[in-house]
């Protein structure tokens, strides 16, 4: 069915259509009535016409266009609550418009912005998008997604589509695994998408897109009720109650009530709780237990290494060392990518790829004094083994990248500390099994000044304290 008073008319050939899922559910959503959507076979085309053919004013870039559908080009039905699924852009659009709102006016150049950091996401690479969602669980820690909202606008359902585009599978959770936040949003996201694409497909008899095809995201874990006990059971009584739990859960049949204690079916068939003589027999093994392993633990000291809890970790457990780029080439495939010999003081050179292709020029990366982050695992990045990682300091959106340099007078392998923290540095393994760095970086940056702190805590050389080679303020280093 075509619309016949249609206020706006899309134009987009079957290629990009097939290519851009958002700009497909967008299509698919709108109301049938007020949009005409025209599907070539060939090309690039990509236009919205608003209003009549004799005064229409057209949109030509993709961001616009989906801003423009989700909101005033089709008078707001997108960003209205009982007129559409969620509010596409945050219930702002109509408060935006001539000051009414300057909280709308932010949140929708909010949405503009983020836009645009997934366009950049697109076009990187996928350690681009790794480092990204480090910066970006900060970012959320407040926030339940990227502008106030009580809904995914469509800012949170492009920049979660062009990460998933590039980083999926087992990559994807074990990039977040250990930010909590990042997983909650990209499984909100997710689970939302879901949903869309079942109102898309009710409306494919009159829209005539054809259905989206969403990157698989996260696979979002199980979160059981919490079981409780009286503290004093017995482990099988444990285990029994567990495992009717779980079965319980299986089949939606149910589950131990919070507050309750869970109990093991009765042996006497009766059902019920624990007996008195339960409980007393129960307590007396546990106390056994507890005494036995107590004079375990004592005899046993547990060693230092793996046992460092997560809250006691600091920055000297990352072995940042002052080196110099011998040599810097073209990585062959990934257009983003350097790859560096770097001297750290070692037996021989490092090899590390560095995605700054967009923020130097080869020349430029000959013969740098840098800071190298050497505790890394060795990771293969498009083909190049990279062991290690180049520090450089970046604004929020990643548009601007400068170096971490050490002073001048600082000697080559020489460790970077920070005032107060002076432990060692732990092994690469445990620096990954553990998201070690992924844990300490959020606060290692650059203060007012361009130098490099953690937490406050100044960085040290035996030439003094390392910063951004340019002195950019209050920026991520990573």
């Amino acid at each position: 069915m075509e619309a016949q008073s249609a206020l706006v008319t899309l134009t987009v050939s079957a290629p990009i259509l097939a290519s851009d899922p958002l700009l497909a559910l967008v299509a698919s959503i709108a109301p049938p009535y007020q949009t005409k959507v025209t599907i070539t076979k060939k090309g690039s085309d990509l236009s919205l016409s608003i209003g009549a053919d004799s005064s229409a004013s057209v949109i030509t870039h993709r961001n616009a266009i989906l801003r423009s559908l989700c909101g005033s080009g089709l008078h707001n039905a997108l960003d209205t609550i009982g007129s559409s699924p969620l509010c596409f852009l945050g219930g702002h659009s109509a408060t935006s418009f001539s000051g009414a709102s300057p909280t709308s006016a932010i949140a929708m150049a909010g949405i503009s912005s983020w836009m645009s950091v997934a366009d950049s996401t697109r076009q990187g690479s996928a350690d681009d998008a790794s480092v990204l969602l480090g910066q970006l669980n900060e970012y959320l820690s407040g926030r339940s997604f990227l502008v106030p909202s009580v809904t995914p606008t469509v800012a949170d359902f492009d920049l979660y589509l062009a990460i998933v585009g590039k980083i999926s599978g087992e990559a994807l959770e074990t990039s977040v695994n250990g930010y909590n936040n990042n997983r909650r949003w990209l499984e909100q996201c997710g689970a939302t998408l879901e949903e869309l694409k079942i109102v898309a497909a009710k409306n494919a008899a009159y829209s005539k897109v054809p259905t989206a095809v969403v990157p698989k995201g996260l696979n979002p874990k199980p979160r059981p009720l919490p079981l409780f006990f009286y503290g004093e059971e017995d482990e099988s009584v444990v285990a029994a109650a567990a495992a009717a739990a779980a079965t319980s859960a299986a089949t939606k049949a149910g589950g131990v009530k919070p507050g309750k204690a869970a109990a093991a079916p009765s042996s006497a068939g009766g059902g019920g709780g624990l007996t008195d003589e339960q409980k007393k027999a129960a307590a007396e093994k546990k106390a056994a237990k507890n005494a036995a392993k107590a004079a375990k633990k004592k005899d046993n000291p547990p060693k230092g290494g793996d046992a460092t809890p997560a809250g006691d970790l600091n920055i000297s457990a990352l072995d940042i060392r002052v080196g110099k780029i011998i040599k810097a080439w073209e990585h062959e495939t990934a257009d983003k990518l350097y790859c560096e010999e770097i001297d750290i003081g070692e037996e021989k050179p490092r090899q590390i790829a560095s995605g700054l292709r967009p923020f130097y020029k080869l020349e430029e990366m000959q013969n740098r004094d840098v800071l190298v982050l050497c505790n890394l695992k060795p990771m293969n990045l498009v083909g190049f083994p990279s062991h290690g990682m180049v520090l450089c300091a970046s604004n929020a959106d990643h548009t601007a990248v400068e170096f971490a340099v050490p002073p001048e007078g600082a000697k080559i392998g020489e460790r970077v500390t920070f005032e107060g923290f002076d432990g060692e540095p732990e092994a690469q393994n445990k620096v990954a099994k553990k998201k070690i760095f992924q844990t300490l970086a959020p606060d290692l940056k650059t203060d007012e000044n361009g130098m490099v702190n953690w937490k406050g805590a100044k960085s040290v050389t035996s030439a003094g304290q390392c910063k951004a080679v340019n002195g950019m303020a209050n920026a991520q280093v990573a």
